[in-house]
């Protein structure tokens, strides 16, 4: 465990200046967060479940919220390291560390390390009573210029999931060029199959697809409803209402989207039909891209090859919480009737 970006800010006296000052701070569009542990909370994913909160995730309520999945340690912690990660988060700071057991003391520590955040924590008692985890972290201060400077830094670079580079198809001259036999062409690439929405060839990914079709628009979406969207706690569930949302593809269709069929920069989408017959680009608009950058993230922080399906989690036991979720956004008319799961 490396602790060069953990800082804790010994205030003995718990002077209010230091909590204000931290919740003033809170500013999660520019990469910097301020949490709030529930006090007394037995719930062992509570940590977890307050970083959501404080990353503008909200989890539904209700004892058959369909969020309940989220009450599992692993998968509260990796929600929230995916919204970390795809939000750009560099620092978080944690009010009154002292109170948090030391179970989630090093769930904290593992999240840390997971994102590459810096991450600092208001010790809000004598230092004697620092845990053998946090005992080891050499960065320590007490001064309030020194609170105030740690909060105005701008933070480490994020660490970000990596896998070697899907290469795009080339081919032509380009391909003679690499060494590389050209990648097969799809049929009648002239003028009528360049019109949006047109299938491209369908084993290729959203980068090759987009260099011979270009994508279809996006169906709007009111903003109410995007926010409702952009507030779902699990990646995987907001990633995939959004694409139904902004496409009206049918819910068979997320069955197989992989990493490389989400462009880099988050613009477009490849969804893919029964046998390949129809595998359509569509363009992700603005409001759309934060939520599918957060599943992407989930997707790769959970070690899954890029070939592999990055809603496939969320699709087993007919989507019982996809279904769920749609049928608490209404308003947006995602029904998903029991035959959804084939396109």
């Amino acid at each position: 465990m490396a602790y060069s970006d953990v800082t804790i800010v010994v205030d003995e006296q718990d002077d209010l200046f230091y909590t204000r000052a931290a919740l003033q701070a809170h500013h999660p569009g520019e990469g910097r967060i301020t949490v709030q542990p529930t006090p007394a909370s037995g719930s062992p994913a509570a940590l977890a479940h307050d970083m959501l909160y404080a990353l503008g995730k909200r989890l539904a309520p209700g004892p058959n919220s369909p969020d309940v999945w989220l009450d599992s340690v692993n998968a509260a912690w990796l929600a929230a390291a995916a919204w970390g990660v795809a939000m750009g988060v560099r620092h978080v700071v944690v009010l009154r560390a002292h109170l948090l057991t030391l179970r989630r003391i090093d769930q904290l520590l593992a999240w840390r390390e997971l994102t590459g955040a810096q991450l600092t924590l208001l010790w809000q008692k004598p230092p004697r009573g620092l845990p053998p985890a946090l005992a080891r972290v050499e960065r320590r201060i007490s001064g309030r210029d020194q609170f105030e400077a740690i909060l105005a830094e701008p933070g480490p670079i994020p660490a970000r999931p990596s896998f070697p580079p899907v290469l795009p198809a080339i081919t032509g001259a380009a391909a003679m060029a690499a060494g590389q036999a050209p990648a097969p062409q799809p049929r009648g690439t002239g003028a009528a199959s360049m019109r949006p929405g047109r299938r491209a060839h369908p084993c290729v990914g959203a980068l090759a697809t987009a260099q011979l079709v270009p994508a279809a628009p996006a169906i709007e979406v009111a903003s109410e409803e995007a926010a409702a969207l952009a507030a779902l706690a699990h990646p995987l569930i907001a990633g995939a209402l959004g694409v139904l949302a902004f496409t009206r593809a049918g819910l068979g269709s997320l069955r197989v989207t992989r990493d490389l069929d989400i462009t880099g920069d988050v613009c477009a989408i490849k969804l893919h039909g029964v046998g390949h017959r129809y595998c359509p680009l569509h363009a992700v608009p603005a409001w759309a891209r934060p939520l599918l950058a957060g599943a992407r993230a989930h997707h790769r922080l959970a070690a899954h090859p890029p070939g592999d399906g990055v809603f496939a989690p969320v699709m087993v036991a007919e989507a019982r919480h996809l279904r769920a979720h749609a049928g608490r956004l209404s308003r947006l008319d995602l029904s998903l009737p029991a035959g959804a799961l084939v396109p």
